[in-house]
């Protein structure tokens, strides 16, 4: 029976098709898979890429073998259809390749979130050092203006001491701070 289906025509084999025969489908996918491979093959550029257009070719031709119209001959059809998944194929690749830059971007983001976290974390510790470091006085009034929010005038009263005597301690503790961020930031 296939020996005679092969003599057949383009177009009687399509209606033998819409009437659900599998082996009119096999010979015309017999006639025109390796055409339309080939084609996909130089289109592609990748065998595995251009076996699976051409598979999904004749997979949707046999799906809508019921309702199919072809009004040209089945070469220039099946040629259309395969140029139309080619190019829904690129599409999808490129769709593809922009959510792998996208989904890179943003764990590059979020490795920069958490290694500027540990750097911050780093600052804060370097930071209590250099506070730590200070004289007992000179401690306690950056202390109670940095981390209390008092006022000078607040501290002066608070600590029994002269507004200036505030602002010396205050100047002495942010230059012991200051020398230590400079001395931080040149080794980065």
């Amino acid at each position: 029976m296939e020996k005679i289906l092969q003599s057949y025509n383009d177009e009687h084999l399509l209606l033998l098709i819409c009437q659900n025969d599998e082996r009119s489908f096999r010979v015309l996918y017999d006639r025109y898979w390796k055409k339309l491979l080939v084609q996909a093959l130089i289109r592609t550029g990748s065998q595995e890429e251009a076996e699976e257009i051409v598979q999904t070719v004749f997979v949707n031709l046999w799906r809508r073998r019921n309702t199919l119209q072809v009004r040209c001959a089945l070469s220039t059809y099946l040629a259309a259809m395969l140029k139309y998944e080619i190019i829904a194929s690129f599409a999808r690749r490129r769709k593809e390749s922009l959510l792998k830059q996208r989904l890179v971007s943003l764990q590059q983001a979020e490795d920069n979130g958490t290694v500027e976290w540990l750097e911050y974390e780093q600052l804060l510790e370097d930071i209590e050092k250099t506070v730590a470091a200070l004289p007992e006085k000179c401690r306690l009034v950056f202390r109670l203006s940095r981390e209390e929010g008092l006022s000078g005038k607040q501290i002066a009263t608070s600590l029994d001491i002269s507004p200036k005597t505030v602002e010396a301690h205050m100047n002495r503790a942010l230059k012991a701070l200051s020398a230590s961020l400079r001395q931080l930031t040149s080794l980065f």
